[in-house]
């Protein structure tokens, strides 16, 4: 195998792949990323067992072909160390693979690739087409609320829906909720539900960089498969039932304000600072017009803001994370939100004033 290439053609996908690849791992192969070369076309493929990522590369001009797996991050450190704008030299040989650029050298360690494992295939039942974009608006707008090591390893992922041609997304760690509805219908062919593990989601998002490129997902019974030009993203599904989130939608909350995002957004970081640094809590005052955020820690301190806000009701009291309410104001767009509430003990929900693709529950806090 033996092939000449651009730094910079390289790198991109390069970085890609190798993000997969686990620095601690049980096979040392899997450190590996696995390049593949036939005529002018190069392919790098990485793996961690549960995601599989592989990144095309065209060449200027075809070189020897052939396969062999080499050190990912060193690979990467290498690339990235060598002057902007340089050709790399790759040849195998002898389990060793020379990599030359200018004046320098480097020679690495190869494994065998007939032993670099492979997802395995699984045929698909569903598919569709969408523009990058509008799939990474889905992961951006739900993802934060993905759980990380949630004994319940069913919260740790993020739910695909596929109803009536409609694809929602849906990630809870149990304290909220994220749901984002894509507006177009998408042609599927049959409804389905599975759930993309939280690395497979980080990952899949990482490669989302051309707005208006299409990108098809292929959704099988234990794989989903995700496919560019440049990229081919394989990732195993978590095999477990995601809860009815409709059940967690507040039925008929009856009170309703309605505020300025960037305003409390603001408010809310400021008062966070003096919030308790493990629980996050602070209270909510409900008047007429006015909502008061109020946060207090262990040490006495104190932090007030208020708010002025579209509210007409009865005078309400309620606490929350602080951190759950500015993840959403993070994501969501537009001028106005509208929280609507129903009593102390019950979720809340947000959403942007004038409707939209979006919805958040928020469980409150006893403080």
């Amino acid at each position: 195998m033996k092939f000449a290439i651009s730094r910079e053609a390289l790198l991109k996908p390069l970085n890609l792949v190798a993000g997969v690849v686990e620095r601690r791992q049980t096979l040392p192969i899997l450190a590996n990323v696995l390049m593949v070369l036939d005529g002018d076309r190069l392919s790098l493929t990485g793996t961690d067992l549960e995601v599989e990522l592989l990144g095309r590369v065209q060449l200027a001009s075809a070189g020897e072909p052939g396969e062999v797996t080499v050190p990912a991050r060193k690979l990467v450190d290498i690339c990235k160390s060598l002057p902007e704008g340089s050709d790399i030299e790759f040849a195998a040989e002898d389990g060793k693979v020379k990599v030359r650029s200018g004046r320098s050298r480097f020679t690495l360690a190869t494994l065998p690739a007939r032993e670099f494992p492979s997802v395995e295939d699984s045929m698909g039942t569903h598919q569709f087409t969408i523009k990058q974009g509008e799939l990474k608006r889905l992961i951006d707008r739900t993802g934060f609320a993905m759980a990380q090591q949630d004994v319940r390893y069913y919260l740790n992922g993020m739910l695909l829906e596929l109803k009536g041609n409609q694809l929602r997304v849906v990630a809870t760690d149990g304290h909220r909720l994220a749901m984002c509805t894509l507006p177009s219908p998408v042609d599927v062919g049959g409804d389905t539900q599975v759930i993309l593990p939280r690395k497979g989601v980080l990952e899949l998002n990482r490669l989302l960089l051309e707005d208006d490129e299409d990108i098809v997902v292929v959704i099988g019974s234990n794989h989903a498969r995700a496919t560019t030009n440049d990229f081919t993203f394989t990732s195993k599904l978590v095999d477990g039932k995601f809860p009815d989130y409709e059940r967690v939608l507040p039925r008929s909350p009856d009170k309703s304000v309605v505020g300025s995002r960037l305003d409390l957004r603001q408010a809310f970081a400021r008062t966070a600072i003096l919030s308790n640094e493990k629980y996050r809590g602070v209270r909510l005052k409900l008047t007429t017009g006015s909502l008061d955020i109020i946060a207090n820690n262990p040490e006495q301190e104190e932090a007030e803001e208020v708010v002025t806000v579209q509210y007409e009701g009865d005078s309400l009291e309620i606490g929350f994370n602080v951190g759950y309410l500015l993840d959403v104001l993070g994501v969501l767009s537009g001028e106005e939100v509208r929280l609507s509430l129903s009593d102390p003990n019950s979720s809340a929900m947000l959403e942007e004033s004038d409707g939209g693709d979006s919805l958040y529950v928020v469980m409150p806090m006893r403080l």
